[in-house]
Parts: C-alpha cells; structure tokens; sequence
C-alpha cells in the first residue's frame, strides 16, 4: 500500500463489524429461548467446542459462562475425537460454533453427542448445514460481509459469535438471579475481589483503637484522643457509650475560624452531631461509594444499640485495595 490510510481501514471495519452486530437482533427468537432454557435446566456442565477463531471464541464464552453463574469448560474438537469426548456427559449442554456449519472436526462429533442424547445449541451463519439441522436450538448469525477486504478471515463472523455468547450468559445470569457477591466468589483475586467481597468488619479499626470521649469533655483533651489514635477524628460518648456526635479536622478549622478558646471549649458545642454512621457487615465498596458521595473521610461503625464498634478512613479503603 501506498500511503495507507489506517483510519479509514479502522473505521470500515468497525462499521462492519458493528453492523454484523446489530443484525444479530432481526434473528432472535424462539430458538435463543430454548437454548437458555437447555443451559437453565442443565445439571451438568455447558462444553462449549469450535475449531480455529471459533474454538478462540469458543474458549471466551465458556469463561464468561462460568464467571456468571453457569459452570462451563471449552473442549477441543479435535482433541474430542481422540478421547476428550470422556469429558462430555448426557447431563451436560454442548455448544457448537461453526460459521459454515460443516467444520468437519465438530461435524465428527455430532453423532457421539446423539448417541449420548446429550443436548446441542449450534452457533452458526448456515441455517441449512449439517450442525445447524442437528442441533436442537440452532442460533444463526446472518453475515453479510466479513471485514476482512478478501472475505477470507473471520472478524464479523466472529464478533457476531463474540457477542451472541454475552448474550447467553447475561440471560442466564439474571435468570438465576447471580448477585455482585456470587461474582465476586468467582474472583477473589485482585481489585475486584477486594472491592466485591470485603466488608467494613474486616478493615476497621476497632476496640482500643476506636478514638472515643465523653460527653463534657474538653476540646483541647479531645484533640488529644484524635492525636492519640491518628483517624483525624474522635468520637462523642454519652455514659451508656452511645454515640452522640464526631469530631473531625473539618470541625476543628471551623473551631479555629471561630476564634474559639481551646482550652475551655466544650465538644459537645463543636461537634458534628450524631455523623455518618456504617455497620459492620456492609461492603467496604458501599462505604467508598459514601465517603465520595458525602465528601467526608472517615465513619464511624456502630453496633444495634448506636454504640461506636469501629472506624475507618480513606486511608483504609486505599490500604485495603479498595480504591
């Protein structure tokens, strides 16, 4: 090429590519219900198999399947037929992908599969070939034109079955009623992990390291505390221990802005009453998600009767990963 204009080449393909895409929404029907309705109902594994860019697919939805709620794994075709049909069952799902519908390596093993009367959803561009008429939900993806210049390398057929997958696992995800929780089992490592599974009661400050005064106390002796446990805050105390109110660094330039006498000041007139209060068993994400939205940097944990149990700051969300 000569000059190559990369942008245009981007934007032709992305434009196919997105057109495959929408496509797929004028074949929906029947058949993607009762191909949910198999994986719903199956009490074994989904086996999702597809030679070469298909089997790549193929390796993605299995993943996003078993990420999701719905236990999956990718078997090879080839391998298959030289033993790997071991790991299919009768109480298994399997998937098919094909873009003509006549991959030999999966075509080989529709028998097996028949014989075993193990379940077939076929992903295809070939509503009459030989995977689309044996499966029993057949899901086509109609391809007009690949992005590929030559025709040859599959990219819009491969996106359609790409995104055809999500949808799958997204139905049956809110099918099953799958939770920000159940996900976060699925991934215990790394950030996401962190912010989907850890809770306030595994971060927090707690007991002796909870800052705490009572009720009457003096400012200067409150400063102290805060000192003391290095929170940025303290908290109020009636004699029951319940929580009457917070004392942060924002309260205390507004106490200096007052001009007020530290030595004789009494907290109760310059605390923040009552504060913002968490419980122990919330998500340590939910409390990001209010130290942002409140534009604070601390809370305080309190127990049933509104006693303080706990502290945390922003320091500790960051510490911790969740951030």
């Amino acid at each position: 090429m000569t000059n190559p204009d990369f942008l245009s080449s981007a934007r032709r393909t992305i434009q196919l590519e997105a057109e495959a895409v929408a496509e797929l929404l004028q074949h929906l029907n029947q058949s993607f219900t009762d191909a949910c309705q198999l994986m719903l109902n199956c009490s074994g594994r989904v086996i999702v198999t597809g030679m070469g860019k298909s089997g790549h697919i193929g390796k993605k939805i299995a993943a996003t399947l078993a990420s999701t709620g719905t236990p999956s794994f990718f078997v090879h075709p080839g391998e298959a037929s030289h033993g790997d049909l071991g790991m299919i069952t009768p109480q298994d799902v399997v998937i098919a992908l094909s873009n003509s519908g006549e991959t030999s390596e999966v075509v080989t093993i529709i028998p097996l599969l028949k014989r075993m009367k193990t379940p077939l959803i076929s992903i295809t561009a070939n509503a009459g070939s030989t995977l689309s008429q044996a499966a029993d939900a057949d899901l086509h993806i109609a391809i007009e034109r690949e992005a590929c210049p030559l025709g040859l390398a599959p990219t819009s057929s491969t996106t359609a079955q790409l995104v055809l997958g999500d949808a799958l696992a997204i139905a049956l995800l809110e099918a099953r009623g799958f939770s920000a929780e159940d996900f976060a089992f699925s991934h215990p490592g790394g950030s996401l992990g962190r912010r989907l599974l850890l809770k306030v009661s595994d971060i927090m400050h707690a007991d002796s390291e909870v800052p705490r005064v009572e009720s009457g106390t003096l400012l200067k002796d409150a400063l102290l505390e805060v000192t003391r446990k290095r929170l940025g805050m303290t908290t109020i105390v009636d004699n029951r221990g319940c929580l009457l109110g917070i004392f942060t660094d924002g309260d205390l330039r507004r106490s200096l802005d007052q001009n007020l006498d530290l030595q004789n000041t009494v907290i109760d007139s310059v605390m923040t009453p009552n504060g913002t209060t968490v419980t122990g068993d919330m998500l340590a994400a939910e409390c990001l998600q209010i130290m942002e939205s409140r534009k604070i940097n601390a809370l305080i944990v309190t127990d049933a009767d509104n006693r303080p149990v706990g502290a945390l700051n922003m320091h500790d969300l960051l510490k911790a990963g969740v951030i």
